[in-house]
């Protein structure tokens, strides 16, 4: 019997000259990769970490298609080897990514069966002969899964497991990994924000976008959001923000203009470059800068609007070893002073896998969606 694969999830985004690719790729998707690739292993039940006579449940892709081919089954709980801790899964984050790779369309492939999945937050069960950090009970979140996060007992490495604060649930820690890791790389790391400019989160309803909110507010940096809906524009400004628009009205660019004054924003985060990015580089400031979140397809772009206003469009991939190190202790300070707080979302069950997939893509983001396990 196989088991689902280990697979590593990372959407590694190009900088954008004048045409954007990105066939359906989005930062916000990154999971247990190194160097933007892909590393599966094809994992058989009868081999050695499959030995124990435990099972769980877990959502099994055995085929590429539509969010039917998720399907919950019962299989042998995975051990933990060497710097890895086996980790009894509560709650688990639900990254749109998860939906490209599954649809088959990604430029990621994994060898199938196949389980999704990257963000858990739950409790340790057991660890590997060589792992340090951890003992059984601590309460955890991850970045990353070896194999897979769909499920009710998942395998993480050593180095991509961090410790839970205490005052933040389960269900808030599964929206921690992908969406804090990457807007802090966002707006830090690659654009290089500083207090006292003006950010616009360029679609701030969802996991990410909600999390640079907060980050860039804790910052010092005034702070612009768009939402889809009422709903999703009081929730951005509740996280923080300080002007708030809905994208989906005729003439937003023209009020957010107005309230820089005509001068433009000097950072934007985008979420949705294939849609947004030339209204980004209008709504610039001069020598303002673009932080490509997402993006599901490609844009043609006139070239003249880099030439006017001499700005940048950056790429947001993967953290390196030295910059995770700074982002997981900036995050611990924030989620322990309370100035950090998750946002979670719409809650579904395993079974529900289909549904969830269904909505991250269909409707208006409003905070994380998780499984609850």
């Amino acid at each position: 019997m196989r088991a689902g694969c280990v697979v590593g999830l990372c959407s590694a985004f190009l900088s954008v000259l004048c045409v954007v690719w990105g066939e359906k790729s989005d930062a916000s998707g990154q999971g247990s990769c190194e160097g933007g690739g892909a590393r599966c292993e094809d994992v058989d039940l009868e081999q050695d970490r499959y030995t124990t006579a435990r099972a769980m449940r877990a959502v099994v892709v055995r085929e590429f298609g539509g969010p039917e081919v998720l399907k919950v089954e019962e299989v042998a709980v995975p051990q933990a080897e060497g710097k890895q801790v086996l980790i009894k899964v509560s709650a688990v984050g639900v990254n749109p990514v998860e939906t490209y790779i599954r649809s088959g369309t990604h430029n990621i492939k994994p060898p199938l069966p196949w389980t999704p999945g990257c963000d858990v937050a739950g409790v340790v069960e057991e660890v590997g002969k060589e792992a340090t950090k951890f003992q059984k009970g601590d309460r955890v979140f991850t970045r990353g899964s070896v194999t897979g996060a769909y499920a009710e007992f998942t395998v993480a490495e050593e180095d991509t497991t961090f410790r839970l604060a205490d005052r933040l649930s389960f269900q808030q820690g599964a929206a921690i990994g992908v969406p804090y890791m990457t807007a802090y790389r966002a707006l830090f790391h690659r654009t290089h924000g500083k207090p006292g400019e003006t950010v616009l989160i360029h679609g701030a309803s969802g996991g990410v976008g909600l999390a640079a909110v907060q980050l860039a507010k804790a910052h010092g940096m005034v702070v612009m959001g768009t939402a889809g809906s009422s709903e999703g524009m009081e929730l951005v400004k509740k996280n923080g923000a300080a002007h708030v628009f809905n994208h989906r009205e005729e003439g937003y660019m023209d009020k957010i203009m107005a309230a820089t004054a005509g001068v433009g924003v000097d950072l934007i985060i985008e979420m949705l470059a294939n849609v947004n990015l030339e209204k980004d580089l209008e709504l610039l400031a001069r020598h303002g800068r673009v932080g490509v979140v997402g993006s599901r397809g490609r844009i043609e772009i006139d070239p003249r609007l880099f030439m006017t206003k001499e700005c940048w469009v950056i790429g947001v991939g993967r953290d390196t070893e030295k910059e995770l190190g700074e982002t997981v202790a900036a995050l611990y300070a924030g989620f322990t002073q309370g100035t950090l707080n998750p946002v979670v979302g719409r809650e579904y069950s395993l079974e529900q896998a289909p549904e969830a997939h269904k909505d991250i893509i269909e409707t208006k983001a409003m905070g994380k969606v998780v499984f609850t396990v």
